[in-house]
């Protein structure tokens, strides 16, 4: 792909991400015209710009819930596409994706843990803290697992990520049953995913994800690209492909864990979108992080959009789209034709 076209898909890229992101603010409860969107947006600019005057709730409809929770859309959404891209990439695994790590189990345990049991101890950090916490004890249990078996090849991940995935899964399910039945229904959507956490003061959170990831991949692409030859040739160039597998694992476990504390488990977007990007820009990371990212921004965004207005007023889980997409991805991937 030339410059001049991998600039001009960036730019189509971002003009649906902002259709997007103006089309979910205008949805929900309370549907919204734009230009009463655009005022609320413009604030003490509004007259200037010849916008319709609104009121304080609407702005506060626009401010405080819609648009904190399409920031978190986007920062999720580009987060767990490039956690994708960097675990494809060290287990040179075509499957591999957070969920299947193990990485989301954990952290997925630890909210239900204080759902069911002690409840928000800690005001409304209680349940993204609890989710850190168990994200980041999963990921201690693969980093110990990674690396015990890594010498012994990159296949060996992805059975030590399933079985952390399964224990953690299986301590979910106990701590539904033991603990208080009432919350079973908030169990179910965070075990779902969801975005109804979204406020202005925890989307540092994942901001810190973000630019924990985006940082390190930027900073190692080069030694990305070596790996992707293979083991050998890493070594060739002066590299250690073991060490940078522990230290791709140590970040994409980390950051998963910060957006899985405010979003719940969302599975499938680390695994279609760097598919999706590798077909449009190739596999070379400079130009495929930035594609990956804004592709998993635009799929998490459609995703709640569409979560919003399949049964409005109720809510579904946005794991229901993605897992329906992803699995739809997964039978197309699995049947297309070998190359010849």
């Amino acid at each position: 792909m030339s410059q001049r076209a991998f600039l001009g898909l960036l730019a189509a890229g971002l003009a649906l991400l902002l259709v997007l992101a103006l089309t979910s603010v205008a949805k929900g409860s309370t549907p919204l015209p734009l230009p009463q969107i655009l005022s609320a947006l413009a604030g003490r600019w509004a007259p200037d710009l010849q916008l319709p005057e609104v009121g304080l709730t609407l702005q506060r409809i626009v401010w405080d819930l819609r648009v904190p929770r399409v920031l978190l859309a986007m920062l999720v959404g580009a987060g767990l596409a490039v956690v994708g891209v960097l675990l494809q990439t060290v287990s040179r695994n075509d499957l591999a994706d957070p969920f299947l790590f193990g990485l989301s189990s954990g952290a997925s345990a630890g909210a239900v843990a204080v759902i069911t049991t002690t409840g928000e101890l800690l005001g409304i950090w209680t349940l993204p803290l609890a989710a850190l916490a168990g994200g980041l004890v999963s990921a201690v249990t693969v980093l110990a697992m990674v690396n015990r078996s890594v010498a012994s090849g990159p296949e060996k991940l992805i059975l030590g990520g399933l079985a952390t995935s399964f224990v953690f899964g299986a301590i979910t399910h106990y701590l539904v049953f033991a603990g208080d039945q009432r919350a079973a229904h908030s169990v179910l959507f965070w075990t779902l995913g969801g975005l109804g956490l979204a406020r202005w003061d925890n989307l540092a959170l994942a901001v810190l994800g973000l630019v924990l990831l985006l940082v390190f991949a930027t900073t190692q692409r080069h030694a990305l690209d070596a790996l992707l030859a293979g083991d050998d040739t890493a070594h060739s160039l002066g590299l250690a492909p073991r060490r940078l597998r522990m230290q791709v694992f140590a970040v994409a476990a980390v950051a998963t864990a910060c957006f899985v504390a405010l979003s719940g488990v969302i599975g499938f977007v680390g695994l279609m979108v760097p598919h999706l990007a590798r077909a449009l820009c190739g596999a070379l990371h400079g130009r495929l992080l930035a594609v990956s990212a804004l592709g998993g921004a635009v799929l998490l965004l459609a995703s709640d959009l569409l979560c919003r207005t399949l049964l409005a007023p109720q809510e579904l889980p946005i794991g229901i789209v993605t897992a329906a997409l992803g699995g739809a991805f997964v039978v197309v991937w699995v049947m297309r034709p070998a190359p010849q």
